[in-house]
């Protein structure tokens, strides 16, 4: 089925059953919680996107954490991998405050939207294929209705990277193969026709990373301000 607006992708999205374990998952973390949030109620079902429909550069993650999105309900939401990301985006004028807490905390994107292969969390972080395969139809019905106006996409790990790579061949972009290798800092531009869009490669935003200053937040903004750049992007000057 095609969708007409990112709302009704996004609405179909929540809903979604199709993969048992991942639904067991979700649901089960949502019941027995987190300690440190035991006094909250968790979302518990797929992600949506999160970001302007007219979004000019996309960033590509891989799921939700369990006690991140899957208790907030917004993507990179309310765990240390996102406080990392939101807090870049913020710093470099593409996002309106420092802090992603909850669903209803006033967070705004600006020309950003935010895209998952996989929206529900999985069991150590880790979508089978084929999970990662049945998830793909809503992946590649965000993609598809971003495309008019998506002109940079920051893919945060490697994982992320093939996906987008497979994808953005399926739309007929032209991908050359051998595909190109994920690397940070990558840059590398498809075309389809006169269409033309950037992928710059980042390292994932993880707690492994960021704890080992392999991603430092340098590093980070410097990625997503040439996305935003390249995109065209008027950005925000962070509030003092």
């Amino acid at each position: 089925m095609r969708y007409r607006t990112l709302d009704q992708l996004d609405a179909a999205v929540v809903k979604c059953r199709a993969c048992p374990r991942l639904v067991r998952w979700r649901e089960q973390v949502a019941r027995e919680k987190r300690a440190a949030f035991a006094d909250q109620e968790y979302w518990g079902r797929p992600v949506p996107g999160f970001g302007p429909a007219d979004a000019a550069m996309l960033i590509v993650g891989l799921a939700p954490a369990a006690h991140g999105a899957n208790r907030t309900g917004r993507m990179f939401t309310g765990d240390q991998s996102g406080d990392v990301l939101f807090r870049a985006l913020y710093e470099v004028g593409l996002a309106s405050q420092p802090v992603a807490t909850s669903i209803d905390d006033g967070m705004e994107l600006f020309g950003v939207r935010m895209v998952a292969p996989v929206h529900c969390a999985p069991p150590q972080n880790k979508p089978t294929p084929a999970e990662r395969d049945k998830c793909a139809k809503w992946f590649r019905g965000e993609m598809e209705l971003l495309f008019p106006t998506a002109r940079s996409v920051v893919v945060l790990g490697g994982f992320g990277w093939q996906v987008a790579l497979r994808e953005l061949r399926d739309f007929g972009w032209e991908v050359p193969r051998p595909a190109p290798k994920f690397g940070h800092g990558m840059q590398v531009s498809l075309h389809r026709g006169d269409e033309t869009i950037t992928l710059f490669g980042c390292y994932h935003v993880s707690q492994h990373n960021t704890f080992t200053g392999r991603l430092t937040p340098a590093m980070l903004r410097e990625v997503l301000a040439a996305a935003a750049d390249h995109a065209g992007i008027v950005r925000h000057t962070p509030k003092t």
